[in-house]
């Protein structure tokens, strides 16, 4: 059997999510932003960013060190808190949100590098370069995800010297000195906070092509917290410096209208391009390794299409789902316009985010058996997923209520196919946790009149023997009543605990109980079957036949 090839913290996690990071809106449109926004805006607009990606990447560190995770990433988590259908619907919207990306990060390239060679920057030129990129790039991942993976090591050498190269420029740009503070405190110029925003937040979203690689490391649970955590701070710190560097020292006008902004004001130009073009690339790599494994492993939890959970070689590569990552990211670079591939990348990148934050405090709350060695505090959690919720209404209101839309229609579709873990969800735990809640307020509150129900202990025998008292039974628990039928079965020996059968409506529990005789098991279970605050109340039998 080959050896199958593992990744480290710093190959499988790091590497991807920082080249992904400092990718195409570093480069190309970090600028702009500045330019438009003046210097506290975009503050604003990167620290907003980062505080979504940072609680969700603590979520995901929390959620990662809990359980083995295993191939599928962010689905994995979810699906496994919240169950298949909402992991499902969360993990397809995340699948799709990773396709997209990889045409962002390939529209961008084909921009910076048309525009480098003189020729004309139209959505015909973008549409072919990008095209073209995407194959060469698509083949890289289809011969190997190790190759993939070693491309990103020269890949993050010219990013380094990219960024050396633009804070060690010399030029003439120079903001007017009586225009200094207007450059860094006046307010936006003419795009909206919001729109800009949108724009910028797939650079914080980087750190799901590392955790998207779970299924390929050597140790997810010190991996992923490690890795992630590394990527996020280094990508923060990068891109405070560079907005106040830009800010303090290029003018504003240029900033916002010259895309060639960065080769003009860097100290080796060819090395900017290096770092452009290798971001942009390595972006585009780490997205569309990620987003194959994700649709194969909802193919393998039966939420996709078979056909997509087949891999190859002893790695299991994804090569079939790898041919839908590439026509949804070709469909991307067909709209050409990296704006709008940008805001629709957001749109699903905030929701799974937010409902990644509620999964983690949703375990915290009801799981007993959650217990990682990385703790993440709840109001961690949720800050994140309100966060994300509140930019998402903001962001785009019409698209997010399509979102929702969409999602939501496919959540009720997966629902319908009642599609269930073996190992279970933090479901259980919720129905716990509000049964125990449920019981302690009904034992100390009083009991009125007005608030009686019938909880009914039948003893009919089997459903057969006596059809028409499991009938009467129904008829007067009513729908806000409880039923509780038992089937007694003498036995010579002792008694055992009663054992739950599959109840056919929500308000009937039927059991077996084996007991010495009839009537003994009648006398017990009569004294001891019930919870304080829900004790039965009415008892219903039928008359002996031989009587």
């Amino acid at each position: 059997m080959a050896k199958v090839n593992k990744f480290g913290t710093f190959g499988g996690v790091f590497t991807p999510s920082i080249l992904t990071i400092l990718g195409v809106i570093m480069y190309l449109r970090l600028p702009m932003i500045v330019g438009e926004a003046g210097l506290w805006s975009t503050l604003g607009i990167i620290i907003v960013a980062h505080i979504i990606s940072v609680t969700t990447g603590l979520s995901v560190s929390s959620i990662a060190t809990d359980k083995k995770v295993e191939a599928g990433g962010t689905y994995f988590m979810i699906s496994r808190s919240l169950g298949l259908p909402i992991g499902g619907t969360l993990g397809l919207a995340l699948f799709v949100g990773l396709s997209f990306s990889v045409s962002l990060y390939l529209i961008g390239f084909s921009e910076s590098f048309l525009s480098y060679w003189g020729f004309d920057v139209t959505i015909n030129s973008i549409r072919l370069a990008g095209t073209i990129i995407l194959v060469a790039v698509t083949t890289i991942t289809f011969i190997s995800t190790s190759l993939a993976i070693k491309t990103q090591y020269f890949i993050m050498v010219a990013i380094i010297l990219s960024l050396i190269s633009i804070f060690a420029g010399s030029h003439e740009f120079l903001p007017h000195a009586a225009t200094t503070v207007n450059t860094i405190s006046e307010p936006s110029r003419a795009l909206p906070f919001m729109l800009l925003f949108g724009i910028f937040f797939p650079a914080v979203t980087g750190f799901e092509a590392g955790v998207s690689m779970s299924g390929d490391l050597k140790d997810p649970k010190r991996s992923i917290p490690t890795g992630s955590i590394m990527a996020i701070v280094v990508g923060f710190v990068v891109y405070i410096l560079l907005a106040v560097f830009f800010s303090l020292t290029v003018d504003r006008n240029l900033l916002a209208t010259d895309s060639q902004v960065l080769l003009k004001i860097s100290w080796i130009p060819e090395l900017v391009i290096a770092g452009i073009w290798g971001a942009t690339l390595s972006s585009a790599l780490g997205s569309i390794l990620g987003a194959p494994r994700i649709l194969q492993a909802t193919a393998s939890d039966q939420i996709s299409p078979r056909f997509f959970a087949k891999g190859v070689g002893a790695s299991n590569e994804p090569r079939n789902a790898l041919l839908l990552t590439f026509l949804i990211a070709e469909a991307g670079i067909l709209i050409g316009n990296l704006d709008i591939i940008a805001r629709i990348v957001s749109i699903f990148f905030i929701t799974t985010y937010g409902f990644l934050n509620l999964s983690c405090a949703f375990e915290r709350w009801t799981s007993a058996d959650f217990r990682p060695s990385f703790k993440t505090p709840v109001w961690v959690s949720l800050l994140g997923a309100v966060a994300c919720f509140i930019v998402m209404i903001q962001l785009d209101f019409l698209a997010t209520l399509g979102a929702i839309a969409i999602l939501g229609g496919l959540y009720f579709f997966l629902k319908r196919k009642e599609l269930v873990l073996q190992s279970g969800d933090a479901w259980g735990g919720v129905w716990s946790s509000l049964a125990k809640k449920s019981l302690q307020r009904l034992t100390s509150a009083k009991q009125h009149h007005r608030n009686w129900r019938p909880n009914i202990l039948m003893f009919n025998g089997a459903d057969a023997q006596r059809p028409f008292m499991l009938e009467l039974g129904k008829a007067i628990a009513g729908k806000l009543g409880l039923l509780s039928s038992f089937e007694l079965i003498p036995s010579k020996e002792l008694p055992t605990k009663p054992l739950r059968l599959k109840n056919d409506s929500e308000n009937i529990f039927k059991n077996v109980y084996p007991c010495q005789s009839i009537y003994a098991g009648m006398d017990e279970i009569a004294r001891v079957y019930g919870y304080a605050g829900v004790e039965p109340n009415t008892i219903l039998m039928g008359w002996s036949k031989k009587s």
